[in-house]
């Protein structure tokens, strides 16, 4: 998070230029590239101001405190294995701040998050995603 924060504050100058740029193009009414830049500034800005409240809120979990249970738990990877099409998929569970599907990280948020969390290996449990009810079997968690 705290990478992204910085990535996003180093947009500022960019963006502050961008914006004194289009507006010396002359009239702002009818100005599309200063609306977007400062568009683009309210996203940013919005962005920055939600990342340093959950910076400011963030609870470091020591990896030794969570419990050796076998149980799916916030930063386990689990396999799992769809049983109406036999397709195996590999997820690490993570808050929604840090989830991105195509990185292999889904929240406890998520359909399969959600379904997963506090189940062990050999277990099927039950998603609804967009194709409908899905059964999935828990085959390892790490």
């Amino acid at each position: 998070m705290k990478q992204k924060l910085k990535e996003l504050t180093e947009k500022r100058p960019r963006i502050s230029k961008t914006i004194g740029e289009a507006r010396d193009h002359g009239d702002l009414k009818e100005n599309s590239a200063y609306h977007s830049a400062k568009d683009e500034q309210g996203l940013n800005e919005m962005r920055i101001r939600d990342l340093e409240a959950r910076i400011v809120n963030a609870v470091l979990v020591n990896e030794n405190d969570i419990p050796k249970d076998g149980k799916v738990r916030l930063g386990s990877t689990v396999r799992i294995k769809a049983l109406d099409t036999g397709d195996d998929s590999e997820y690490t569970i993570v808050s929604e701040a840090d989830a991105d599907v195509l990185e292999g990280r889904i929240s406890t948020e998520s359909p399969i998050g959600a379904a997963v969390i506090n189940c062990k290996k050999g277990q099927v449990v039950e998603a609804e995603l967009p194709r409908g009810e899905v059964k999935f079997k828990i085959l390892e968690v790490k």
